[in-house]
């Protein structure tokens, strides 16, 4: 039968998949009725480690951004209904049965209920094998691997059981839903379409391939079948001269190749035989997914402008790379073991450092560009109403000084994981140790990035310090004693000044020099050997966070009333704050409080086992940027803390038993 049959591709139809089990029913999160937008922690993530896609629980892809992730968006309708989006399912049902990940990959599997039958549909970002095979890629920097993106968003569709009416609508909006374009057949008549702006409009041409038959309306491609038991079919939309499938057998194969790749990917981690394996595994897939592969950066997150209030204003881009992000990064692909992973984030900060010097921001493009300019898309309304939408960062050209001790202390991560310092570790170290040295005394904006006056904030100081003292560390392993002696005398001032001035009278460290005002960012003082775990000043800074920056368990970064950071409105608690209270209750020794922090705050994770930036104690909702790169990265520290925690006990427990077991 023809592919482009009313039956579909029947001949497979007894296939298992690939021994890929097919999801069961179950209970979904919907969106509330007076709203058009599912909730955040709803969507789904696919990646092909160049691009990003969310997909709602409609079946909508409602953000794609082409031909990379900070690229504008083509399907943008997560910040408006009217920016483009691209839906397939059954007709007259927008609430699945169920959806997951199948197991490993990110290969995303939706499951329909109808009152006639039972549909699946699985999406993905498709990988495939290296492509530069005979001339140098123009984007790649990093070393080549097996695998390379498709360019591809593949998405399957089989008739489980019963029949069903199908139905999907594929309209791209050019540039954050400026720009329509205009669809065309091909030669190839009603199983292709190409989508290209219309005049000079700026865009990247699409083209749609699927084995039913496409229609046009204007600006979108439609399509509708009556599938019946065992029945599949396929579409798929494409952006550079690869080839998508043109057969359902194809895009199956093609598939499946995609879901062995991050099966194969997962296998190399080292993950713990541990109840929370499967958070681990989610945020390392997580993290991957949002790793620029051409570059090695990671950026903060897939999206921009998820409020982080509802209705409220505080909505920023996130699609670039902070350079704060390197240290956690780096511990936890280390820890997971993916070194390659960790080795690429590790080179592209090295390449910032040897090209910019002196003159480091805090963030980055994920190509490495330095302008990132703001602006607002006033055309948008914004998810949820939830305006301005703002492409860009202006935090590019703030001045925060905890970006040297990041620097210092990704360094001294990599050096010790190597146990030898190479001559560029070294230059970079010596370059930002001075530029710590030249500005821990001036004020800044801190790691929060307050858009409010500059403060002598702790925690820009602690960094600072973390700088000076990496630095002396590696002048050790240098064997420069004379530098490690003036750098340990520099480093050891500069934690008597924060000792002598960011204390309150209860003797717990302070956002500032000049407030009383919590803030979790001094959480990391513990994690970063500032004092050691058992010093009074420690244990009570961790436990009056823990007592008095909390909603419902789940911590603020500080109290908005008590800060100036330059925005109004409020925020939700930063579920990376969060799992830093985790972190640093498991470093003072309150093991079972940690244990039940890290519980807790698990069990607000996504029904895909993602987090977004913050978390609505009242509600459960998560709030702001989708899925947070940070969030993820704390969640293995703060996970592996417990876990080892845990093993230690039990060892503990273990040779009590061994030592009664023979009378000793």
């Amino acid at each position: 039968m023809s592919a482009l049959g009313d039956r579909g591709a029947k001949g497979i139809a007894g296939e298992d998949w690939g021994g890929l089990d097919m999801a069961t029913p179950g209970p979904v999160d919907v969106a509330a009725e007076d709203s058009l937008f599912p909730p955040i922690g709803e969507y789904g993530f696919l990646s092909d480690c160049e691009t990003t896609a969310l997909i709602a629980p409609s079946g909508d892809v409602e953000w794609l951004c082409l031909p990379r992730m900070d690229s504008p968006s083509v399907f943008g309708s997560i910040l408006d209904r009217s920016a483009g989006g691209f839906r397939l399912g059954p007709e007259g049902i927008d609430v699945p049965a169920a959806r997951r990940y199948l197991p490993g990959t990110m290969v995303l599997e939706t499951s329909w209920a109808t009152p006639t039958g039972w549909l699946v549909v699985r999406d993905a970002l498709i990988m495939g094998p290296w492509h530069h095979e005979n001339e140098l890629s123009h984007t790649h920097r990093r070393t080549p691997t097996d695998y390379d993106a498709d360019h591809v968003l593949l998405r399957t569709i089989r008739c489980v059981t019963g029949e069903v009416q199908v139905t999907f609508e594929c309209e791209p909006v050019f540039d954050y839903g400026r720009y329509p374009g205009n669809w065309t057949y091909t030669d190839r008549s009603y199983g292709q379409g190409i989508f290209r702006p219309a005049g000079d409009a700026p865009g990247v041409p699409l083209t749609l391939t699927t084995d039913m038959r496409l229609g046009f309306e204007g600006g979108r491609a439609m399509a509708r079948t009556r599938m019946q038991e065992g029945e599949v079919h396929f579409c798929a939309l494409s952006w550079t001269d690869h080839a998508p499938p043109f057969t359902y057998s194809e895009a199956r194969q093609r598939l499946l190749w995609t879901a062995h790749h991050w099966q194969h990917w997962l296998a190399r981690g080292r993950f713990p035989d541990h109840r929370w394996r499967s958070y681990l595994a989610r945020s390392a897939l997580t993290l991957k997914g949002l790793t620029f592969a051409p570059t090695g950066a990671i950026a903060a997150a897939a999206t921009t402008s998820l409020p982080e209030s509802p209705g409220g204003g505080r909505n920023w881009d996130y699609r670039f790379s902070w350079i704060r992000d390197a240290t956690f990064a780096l511990w936890g692909l280390y820890t997971l073991g993916f070194e390659w992973e960790a080795n690429d984030y590790f080179a592209f900060i090295c390449d910032l450092v040897e090209r910019d010097g002196d003159d480091l921001q805090i963030v980055y493009g994920i190509d490495g560009r330095r302008d990132l300019d703001e602006r607002t898309l006033d055309h948008l309304d914004g998810y949820q109403g939830a305006r301005p939408v703002r492409i860009g960062n202006a935090a590019y050209q703030q001045a925060q000084h905890d970006v040297w001790g990041v620097v210092l202390d990704s360094l001294y991560l990599h050096a010790k994981s190597r146990d030898r310092l190479d001559e560029r570790v070294w230059n970079a170290a010596c370059q930002q140790v001075e530029q710590a040295l030249a500005h821990w005394r001036d004020p800044d904006r801190g790691i929060w990035e307050v858009r409010g006056a500059p403060k002598h904030f702790t925690s820009s100081k602690l960094m600072c310090w973390v700088a000076v003292d990496r630095g002396a560390r590696l002048a050790v392993i240098r064997e420069d004693r004379d530098l490690a002696r003036a750098w340990r005398k520099a480093a050891d001032e500069i934690h008597a000044d924060i000792c002598a001035n960011a204390l309150d009278g209860r003797g717990v460290f302070c956002q500032h020099y000049d407030t009383t005002a919590l803030d979790a960012s001094l959480l990391l003082m513990p994690l970063l050997r500032f004092l050691p775990p058992d010093d009074p000043r420690i244990r009570d800074t961790v436990l009056t966070i823990a007592d008095e920056l909390t909603v419902d368990g789940l911590v603020l970064r500080y109290q908005v009333d008590e800060t100036d950071d330059g925005a109004a409105g409020e925020e939700g608690t930063f579920t990376i704050c969060s799992f830093w209270l985790v972190s640093a209750l498991a470093e003072i020794g309150e093991h079972q409080r940690a244990r039940d922090v890290c519980e807790r705050v698990l069990s607000y994770a996504s029904p895909l086992l993602l987090y977004a930036e913050e978390i609505d104690p009242r509600s459960g909702r998560h709030l702001g940027n989708f899925p947070q790169a940070f969030t993820h990265l704390a969640l293995i520290n703060a996970v592996m803390h417990v876990v080892r925690d845990e093993q230690a006990a039990q060892r503990r427990a273990l040779g009590r038993e061994t030592t009664d077991a023979l009378g000793t």
